[in-house]
This record gives structure tokens, sequence and C-alpha cells, in this order.
């Protein structure tokens, strides 16, 4: 009987070491890795964010689209760098003057952002990007080549949106899944899956529409063309497109909420 006793307490220790090694594992056992869909929501959430587009907070329409666009600060530095180059190399054909002049001006809005101490992202985006251009428009001798980094980026956002609808997670879902704090529990509401569906397809529309009609006037070369039309469909597109979409996001959460 002592020695059933004996096995019975040594089985019992052993179980119990068991269960503390299998507890000691779990403890050491990794988070698990974000899925791929959490990372792009919070990176997109994240930017919306900064842009001041966030549909929970309190701001009217009219101040979203300001925020978005940065202001007039914002105008400036997204308008001016093209202008100067458009008016320069319109009316005098010195390239290296009109591209002098573009890139001038963004490092002296990158520079006042800095000595203000003003968030400089956009600035430093705008800057770099003008230094490419200004860089590949110098290399080939050709003006038009100032606006192709324009015509990769319309391409690559478009193709980015329109593919992010066609999977089923659109980028602006994944943007406001995130603000609004419910992740990608949007996708199992089929109401808000379509409107997303649709928004993403019109930022597509928009960023292509630009292509279509900026690359055939790259083509021939018609620089003046080219500048007065880039600018024609930059801000004054993505202002009302920004409005929509704020509009829409908001309205399908206040809904939801009802």
């Amino acid at each position: 009987m002592s020695d059933d006793r004996d096995a019975d307490h040594r089985a019992g220790d052993d179980a119990r070491a068991e269960s503390a090694e299998a507890s000691g594992r779990d403890d050491l056992t990794p988070p698990e890795a974000p899925r791929a869909s959490e990372v792009f929501s919070q990176a997109f959430g994240q930017a919306a964010r900064r842009a001041g587009l966030d549909p929970s907070s309190e701001a009217s329409t009219g101040q979203a689209v300001w925020s978005a666009i940065g202001g007039v600060r914002g105008i400036f530095e997204a308008v001016l760098p093209s202008l100067a180059f458009l008016l320069l190399f319109t009316f005098t054909d010195n390239l290296v003057l009109a591209l002098t002049a573009s890139v001038g001006l963004a490092v002296v809005f990158t520079a006042l952002r800095l000595i203000q101490r003003s968030p400089a992202a956009s600035a430093f985006g705008g800057l770099v990007a003008t230094g490419f251009a200004a860089a590949l428009a110098l290399f080939t001798g050709r003006g038009a080549d100032n606006f192709v980094p324009g015509l990769v980026t319309n391409g690559l956002y478009g193709t980015a949106f329109l593919v992010s609808a066609l999977i089923g997670w659109s980028i602006v879902g994944l943007a406001a899944g995130f603000l609004m704090s419910e992740g990608t529990a949007w996708r199992d509401d089929h109401r808000k899956r379509r409107v997303f569906f649709w928004l993403a397809l019109a930022w597509a529309t928009l960023f292509y529409v630009r292509l279509a009609v900026q690359l055939p006037l790259y083509l021939a070369d018609n620089v003046a063309a080219l500048g007065t039309v880039k600018l024609l469909m930059g801000i004054p597109l993505f202002a009302p497109l920004v409005a929509v979409t704020w509009l829409v996001v908001r309205a399908v959460y206040r809904t939801s909420e009802t």
C-alpha cells in the first residue's frame, strides 16, 4: 500500500511539473504578429488623422477639407512651385531658370516649416518630389519631364485604390475602420462595404482621369498645357472629393449608431 501511495505522489508531482512547464511555455510564447490588414489599416488611418480627416472628431466638413489641403500654406506649397515653373518656362523657354525657381520655392517652404517648428512632412515630400522632377528634366533636357513624378504618382495611387476596392479591402474602409476604432469589422457590414467600395472607386477615378488627360499632353511635349491642366486638376478636384468622402463616412457611422 505504501508503494502505491508513493507512486500516486510521484504521478501528482510529475503532473504539476508538466503543468508548470506548460504554463511557463505559454508565458514565453511571443505575441501573435499583427495581420497585414491591421498594419495597413493603422497606416492609412494615421495618415488620414495627420491630414485632419478624422470622422470621429467634431470638425465641420469645411474644417476637414481645409485641414486636408493644409490651409493657405498648403495651397501655396502645392501650387507655387509648379506655377513658377510653368510661367518661367512658358515665357522664357529657359529650363534651368524655371527649374531653379521651382526647387527654390520648395526649399523656402521647407525651411520656413523647420524654422517655425511646424509639421514639415508634406513640405519635405514636396521638396523631394520637386527635386527629383527637376533632376530628371535637367538630365533629359525636356521640360515635360518635370511632370513625370506626378504622372507616376497618379497611376500608382489610382491602381492602389482600384485594387483595394476590387479585392474587398477598400483603402477608405481601412482608414475609416482605424479612425472609428472598429478595425476591420466594417467588412462584416454589407452597407459599409458597399459604401467604401464606391468611395475607393471614386478616388481611383480621380487619379486615372488626371492620368488620362495629362499623359497625352506629356507625350505631345506640350508643357504649357500640361502645367495648366495639372494645376486645374489638383486642389480643385481633390478638395470636393475629400468633402464627399468625409460626409459619406460620417453619415455611415452615424446611421450605424442609431
